[in-house]
């Protein structure tokens, strides 16, 4: 910021010896050096609140990455579950329609074999054993 060498340096130190005179120089001095400390504690609380803020501004997009991830994870787990839903309703259905099938099979079997129970009981009557 600043180019200030040592030969320039000199140069103050020796202007302000003759303008100030050597008596007060010594306060000339503390005062300066104590401003220059004033000025540097605001300087570092500055920029302590400014990295602070670039802190939080880092935080808070770290935060919306990570809520978009949730988001997407969600929709990922929502498809799945979604998928495994509508294969196990399909599973139930062909489950449930086989059971149907049997069922109807066996049904249709236990009227054929009445259908056959009952001539063989006429004709068991009508012979008399």
């Amino acid at each position: 910021m600043f180019d200030i060498t040592s030969s320039k340096l000199l140069i103050l130190a020796i202007v302000a010896l003759i303008v100030v005179g050597p008596k007060d120089l010594p306060i000339l001095l503390r005062t300066v050096g104590k401003y220059l400390g004033v000025i540097r504690r605001h300087a570092a609380e500055f920029r302590a609140q400014l990295d602070e803020a670039l802190r939080e501004a880092e935080v808070e997009e770290l935060k919306k990455e990570f809520a978009s991830v949730g988001q997407e994870m969600e929709a990922t787990i929502a498809q799945g579950s979604s998928a495994i839903d509508s294969l196990s309703e399909t599973t139930r259905f062909r489950i449930d329609s086989a059971r149907e099938g049997v069922a109807s099979e066996a049904q249709a079997g236990a009227n054929d074999d009445k259908a056959e129970a009952a001539p063989e009981a006429d004709r068991a009557e009508k012979t008399g054993t």
